[in-house]
This record gives C-alpha cells, structure tokens and sequence, in this order.
C-alpha cells in the first residue's frame, strides 16, 4: 500500500491530472473542492536530508627533515652493534651458524643504542591476538587498519601488531661543525 503523504512520481501524476481535469467538468462540488485547495497555502514538503558532507580537512605543512639525528643513529648503531658493516657484508660465503652468530651480536648492540637513546612503548597495551574496539575519532596515525575496511567506526578487530611509539629520545648534542655524514671514520694503522 503506497503512502498517502507520498510525492507521486511524474508517470502517477499524468493520469491523475487527466483524470481531475474531467472531474472538475463533471462535478461543480469538486471543482470548487479544487478550488479551494488553489486557494489554500501549500505547507511546503520535507525533502530528503542531502549527506553530510565530509568536513574539509587542512592541508598537512611539510617541514623539511635535518638529516643530523638520523646520521647520528646510524653512527651510534655502527659503533655499538656494527649494524652498517654488517648490511653491507656480502653474506653469501659463510654458513647460518657464522650468519646467527654475527647476527646475535648485531641483535644486542642494536638493543643496546635503542635502550641508551630512546623509551620506546607499545601504542596499544592489550595482548597481540585480542579483540579490540576503536571508536570514532581513534588516531588514526597511531593505528592501521588492515584487512577489509568498509564502513565507519567503531570497528572490531584484531590486534596483530601493537605497535610502536617513542616516549622520550636522549640523543647525544653534536659539537659545532660537526661533519654528521662521516658515520665511522675510516681506520688506518700505524
């Protein structure tokens, strides 16, 4: 059964208008019926409500990256962990065992610099594998959403990664003019 306050589409209203058109001649009492309904104001129709549209966004400002604090990083994980020497070792020619063992000590100093250096947490306390709920307004910089995305939150998932974010760095000052790009300076004995 349609809807009496419903707006009747263009195909609904050519008979009804053909069909009024002929009452109105035949009838007096509905002409003045119609009559009436001229005369009368028309109490305007609710409209759809339009989609709200997504707030406009700023355009995020670019600052350009000083290249000194991640030289420095390099500099300390080559000097505690040998990290750089290590990468750059053609490691086709040893066996797993020499690769895990030099990998053991690269392990440690790496920790070692990252313990020195930096806090660094986890950005979400729950267990990896537990079911989390994020909310709308979640940052969404802190947390990727993975898998199939449709909708708008809250969203339920799974936690696969926890994540991490750093709380404090200790960054050792740099002495004026010093060169950041020599990462380790080259040996020579005498």
């Amino acid at each position: 059964m349609s809807n009496p306050n419903q707006i009747p589409g263009l195909l609904r209203r050519i008979p009804l208008a053909i069909a009024t058109f002929f009452s109105i001649i035949a009838n007096g009492e509905f002409a003045a019926r119609i009559q009436g309904l001229n005369a009368a104001p028309v109490a305007p129709q609710p409209q759809a409500q339009p989609e709200p549209k997504p707030v406009a966004q700023p355009a995020p400002v670019f600052r350009e990256p000083t290249p000194d604090a991640a030289l420095q990083l390099l500099a300390l994980l080559q000097r505690d962990a040998r990290l750089i020497d290590f990468t750059q070792e053609n490691l086709s020619g040893y066996s797993d065992a020499d690769i895990g063992a030099a990998s053991r000590l690269v392990h440690e100093g790496c920790a070692k610099v990252l313990r020195e250096h930096f806090s660094i947490e986890p950005v979400r306390n729950e267990a990896e594998g537990s079911r989390v709920v994020l909310e709308a307004g979640f940052d969404a910089a802190s947390v990727r959403l993975t898998g199939n995305v449709v909708g708008q939150p809250p969203f339920r998932g799974t936690l696969s990664h926890r994540g991490w974010h750093v709380t404090a760095t200790r960054l050792p000052k740099l002495a004026e003019g010093h060169n950041a790009s020599v990462l380790a300076p080259a040996e020579v004995e005498i």
